[in-house]
């Protein structure tokens, strides 16, 4: 119980423990060993936080600074991220079981120019132009009677649901754009793992950001989440999850119709077309299905192949999967760490045993690694030949599990890769970019990468289809979801009597 550091979640400024009193494990997933304690939050928590969120926004200063003094302030948290970035990298391994290269090479410098892009951002909000739009028709004779133009607002009190995938990386996602708007926020990180994000709270209270402004409760989603999603006091309501949380929340959420944003699954697919570079197209499947140990929303999970390119390709998957290596995500030298939990292992586990039973071909992986004794590890795992409608082709897995079908025509690649009940990322290969374009164009996901699995950026938005949730992340777009849209309007005629009156009672 006192071996492992305790923490404490952090509230309208101050560091506090649950009313409760009661704390919880935190288990590194790469030893089973705990790591720390931390608050386990309940209603009464949530509740003060989103009092303390809603007291700053009704009544600090956050949402009445100029946009150039919260720049200032996020611009000095940037600063501080990218100082402590490898304390962070750190504790990020320990806490999800990435590897260190992918946290510190990775998530790290992408926080950083993402807090700096929205820093940016707060100087740059956009809206219609002011001017005199209406026309009374009295007469033709005073056109332009009324000034009209448009207030971009916060929104209010934020609330944010993050996963255990990428604690920080998603966090920073939402955080960044509503601070930068002049919103206030409640957090919550998720239960496995919350220390990268109350260390970002130390930061954040390093920079200057006033108190109450951002709010860092820990405690399961049952208890925190469902207050925080319900809440009346609580405008909007940002979550990246699983699609089925995502209906609870939005069901939550309906108690005071509040704002939602969704991130939801995802089941990507690549279809590599007959004249795709076959080394280069096999490098993004394991890459793109592998990394993070799988647990991504947009990895690659189904890779539909040219029958011509179909054995090249499979043999090159396989060979290059075989380089994985597996150990210690501290390691400089590791590629694949574990999955978050034995409960995730067995998950994965269950997924691979129902590819076998539907028909599936199991061509690699599938097993735990002789070679670790402790942690939640399971091998890069490939089938070939997936029934479509096998759970292994519809289902979000959310571990290393990669399934390679071929195709003789586009339009049954096409039709095999829209046949989900999502549509996040999706990726298409081929050296004749118009016929790439083509396929672009008809995959129904709201990410398609051309000649590469991945790649994301600050400028350009994110988010899915379908039951991949709605609203997008990054980019202006994310912005503009933090903020609201208020029309002025300004009399300039300086009449009591205004000419369209008549319309109501008298004469014109």
């Amino acid at each position: 119980m006192t071996s492992v550091p305790l923490y404490k979640m952090f509230i309208d400024g101050k560091w506090v423990g649950a009313d409760s009193g009661e704390t919880f494990e935190v288990i590194n997933p790469a030893n089973e060993r705990p790591i720390a304690r931390v608050p386990k939050g309940g209603k009464s928590d949530v509740k003060k936080a989103i009092d303390a969120a809603r007291n700053a926004f009704d009544k600090g200063e956050w949402p009445h600074m100029t946009p150039a003094e919260r720049t200032a302030v996020l611009w000095r948290l940037a600063d501080l991220v990218e100082k402590d970035a490898p304390n962070i990298a750190r504790l990020e391994s320990m806490d999800v079981g990435k590897t260190i290269k992918y946290a510190r090479d990775s998530d790290l410098p992408f926080i950083v120019d993402n807090l700096r892009f929205f820093a940016g951002a707060a100087r740059a909000m956009e809206g219609k132009a002011a001017y005199e739009y209406a026309d009374f028709h009295a007469k033709r004779e005073h056109k332009g009677m009324g000034l009209s133009f448009i207030r971009r607002e916060p929104i209010g009190v934020v609330g944010a649901i993050v996963p255990w995938n990428y604690p920080l990386y998603i966090a920073v996602w939402k955080i960044a754009p509503a601070l930068a708007a002049g919103n206030t926020m409640v957090i919550k990180p998720a239960t496995h793992t919350p220390l990268t994000t109350l260390r970002f709270a130390e930061l954040c209270e390093k920079a200057g950001v006033p108190k109450g402004v951002l709010n860092v409760v820990t405690g399961p989603g049952e208890l925190v989440g469902a207050e925080l999603a319900s809440s009346h006091k609580v405008d909007m309501i940002a979550m990246t999850g699983d699609t089925s949380t995502g209906r609870k929340i939005m069901e939550y959420a309906s108690s005071n119709v509040k704002n939602v944003h969704l991130e939801l699954g995802g089941k990507a697919p690549m279809v590599v077309l007959q004249d795709a570079d076959v080394d280069a197209a096999a490098e993004g499947a394991v890459v793109g299905a592998f990394w993070n140990t799988g647990q991504d929303c947009t990895a690659v999970t189904r890779v539909y192949v040219h029958e011509k390119l179909y054995d090249k390709f499979t043999k090159l998957v396989v060979e290059k999967a075989k380089k994985f290596r597996i150990g210690d995500p501290l390691s400089p030298s590791t590629d694949m760490g574990p999955l978050i939990s034995e409960r995730q292992r067995e998950r994965v586990e269950d997924y691979i045993a129902s590819g076998i039973k539907q028909g599936a071909k199991l061509v690699y992986g599938g097993k735990r690694p002789a070679h670790m004794k402790k942690g939640f590890y399971i091998e890069p795992t490939i089938f070939t030949n997936a029934p479509q409608h096998s759970k292994i082709c519809q289902e979000e897995i959310f571990g290393p599990v990669l399934t390679i079908n071929k195709f003789k025509t586009v339009d049954e690649a096409v039709a095999s890769a829209n046949d989900v009940m999502y549509g996040l990322a999706s990726s298409v290969w081929g050296s004749d970019i118009r016929a790439c374009l083509e396929v672009a164009k008809r995959l129904d996901f709201g990410t398609v990468w051309i000649n590469e699995h991945g790649v994301l950026v600050s400028e350009m938005p994110h988010g899915g289809f379908k039951q991949s949730g709605f609203g997008k992340d990054l980019s202006m777009y994310s912005f503009e979801a933090y903020t609201r849209l208020k029309h002025v309007y300004v009399d300039m005629t300086g009449r009591a009597r205004k000419p369209w009156h008549y319309v109501v009672y008298g004469e014109q």
